[in-house]
């Protein structure tokens, strides 16, 4: 019992490593396959992005669009308005000259919004971004450079995160995603990245594919690249600005809403999934299947671990979980400093466990509200 406690306890504690310390080491290990920017031909761009109640975000995002639209007089810039309770539509429909506006009827969800956009978008590539988010104004040249080898499918850009310092879930938040920016390019650079998000990636046109409503879009149409035997790129000089979410329950809705999303589209994706080559398979389990259980190896891992204090003695067994049940209180109620930063990496992977829970019993997630805290 005790061998066996101790063999399950140390399984878990690799499960829960692995994808974040042990598979960026492996890739470093494995062969590159270098792409150099170039001098590009002329490209055109449409830029495409969602909204549903932005109106804060607008008065940000229309600056910025005004900026890129000087530095590339053609781009053309496509929004779709979910069915705003507020005046987003108002905004965006208040400048004809910048932006084309479109409208759903009703709530029907990022992927339906995106595919209508696509639907109409005439640019040899297609920059999908969202409203929050504003892009600097030298991407479109630098994502020019990038399309210039033909070879290249798609490009994901650089996110940087400007409010890490505004409460721990956002400096929980801020870290992990420098650590995911940092895969992404160790895969780049020995092949394809294993899916974009949404903040700022680009696809040339015809390889957008078709998809359900209740997909993550943004996994689905990046990984179209790859199925169609180009290039996925993380690149660093494309670069997009977004705030970060502050509070611990906005950060947990969000995570299990996209986890949920994520291992839905997974299945939805499995006959093209089966056809990539062993070295993306390898990434897209390690970076993919492996994280959305990080929540599992944690329950399992506590109970071992309880166990194999009771195997010792029956009194420390009790002490462990006594020592839980406190950590788990003690760490709802503190919000700063090394406990709390704990806290919310185990609520994160919790949370990615619950999606995928949910998502496996069938329900999926076509609309979304932006968090309150961000």
């Amino acid at each position: 019992m005790t061998a066996t406690c101790a063999v399950v306890l140390a399984a878990c504690i690799l499960g829960v490593l692995y994808p974040y310390a042990i598979y960026p080491a492996v890739l470093t290990l494995l062969p590159k396959v270098p792409v150099e920017p170039r001098p590009a031909p002329r490209m055109r761009f449409s830029l495409l992005f969602c909204a549903f109640n932005e109106s804060n975000a607008l008065d940000v995002k229309i600056p910025n669009l005004e900026a890129l639209r000087k530095v590339d007089p053609e781009l053309q810039v496509l929004a779709y308005d979910d069915g705003s309770l507020d005046d987003t539509l108002t905004k965006l429909s208040e400048r004809p000259d910048l932006v084309e506006v479109f409208q759903g009827s009703g709530r029907l969800g990022k992927a339906h919004g995106m595919k209508v956009l696509a639907g109409q978008a005439v640019g040899d590539v297609l920059i999908f971004t969202d409203a929050n988010v504003t892009l600097r104004e030298d991407a479109l040249e630098r994502l020019s450079s990038w399309f210039s080898d033909p070879e290249v499918g798609g490009v994901c850009g650089t996110l940087r995160y400007v409010n890490a310092d505004d409460s721990s879930t956002a400096a929980v938040g801020g870290a992990y995603w420098r650590l995911e920016e940092k895969i992404k390019t160790l895969e780049s650079r020995t092949g394809n990245v294993m899916g974009a998000d949404g903040s700022i990636f680009a696809v040339r046109r015809e390889l957008y594919p078709d998809f359900p409503d209740t997909v993550l879009d943004d996994l689905t149409v990046s990984m179209a690249a790859v199925f169609a035997g180009k290039r996925l790129l993380k690149v660093d000089d494309v670069v997009a600005h977004e705030r970060l979410v502050t509070d611990r329950k906005d950060e947990f809705s969000r995570k299990a809403r996209i986890a949920a999303r994520a291992y839905h589209t997974h299945r939805v994706m499995k006959p093209q999934l089966r056809t990539m080559s062993r070295i993306d398979t390898f990434k897209y389990v390690s970076h993919k299947v492996i994280r959305w259980f990080g929540g599992l190896f944690v329950i399992i891992g506590t109970v071992a671990a309880i166990g194999l204090a009771t195997t010792v003695a029956p009194f420390l067994g009790l002490a462990a979980l006594v020592a839980v049940a406190a950590s788990t209180v003690i760490a709802a109620k503190v919000k700063s400093g090394p406990i709390a930063a704990l806290a919310e990496i185990v609520i994160a992977l919790l949370a990615t466990l619950l999606g995928v829970l949910r998502a496996a019993r069938g329900r999926t997630y076509s609309t979304w509200a932006p968090a309150g805290s961000r």
